[in-house]
């Protein structure tokens, strides 16, 4: 799409798909789902509307970044940790040194995001990509909501 030219949409019906991704995390960091997206969107036949994505953990979150250097995500990780550290003096604990400050870190990014789709596509920057950040220390397998509201290929 050329972001100098307006981008006139069809007047189609709108209809709705959704799906539950599961992503498997490794411990703390980001996981890049940007490819899964773009496979539901095809699957689900989506041309031009608008994507929800949702988080449904309260440790895990959903961020929009820079996908070309990896610092980026180590100097975000290392950002979150000081705003959250472990050490903390936390009053929730049963669930590990690691709980609180992972709910203080999905607080302050996000449990969902909001993206156009044109022509089929997410509309992301270059650079961009869509990630799920896991902010516990063990594995998990994360389940993320992908709801899309819109026209889709032959009217359905």
């Amino acid at each position: 799409m050329d972001a100098d030219k307006p981008h006139h949409l069809k007047n189609q019906p709108l209809s709705q798909s959704a799906e539950t991704l599961t992503v498997p995390t490794a411990g703390p960091g980001f996981v890049e789902i940007t490819r899964e997206i773009l496979q539901w969107l095809q699957t689900a036949g989506a041309t031009d509307g608008m994507l929800t994505i949702f988080v449904r953990h309260t440790s895990a979150s959903l961020t929009i970044q820079e996908n070309a250097d990896p610092d980026v995500q180590s100097d975000l990780m290392s950002a979150l940790e000081g705003l959250a550290p472990r050490d903390g003096n936390y009053r929730h604990c049963a669930e590990g040194s690691d709980d609180m400050p992972a709910h203080i870190k999905s607080m302050v990014t996000a449990t969902s995001l909001n993206v156009p789709v044109l022509d089929g596509r997410p509309v992301l920057g270059t650079w961009q990509g869509v990630y799920v950040i896991e902010h516990r220390d063990r594995p998990h397998r994360r389940e993320i909501v992908l709801h899309f509201i819109g026209s889709h290929k032959d009217g359905i």
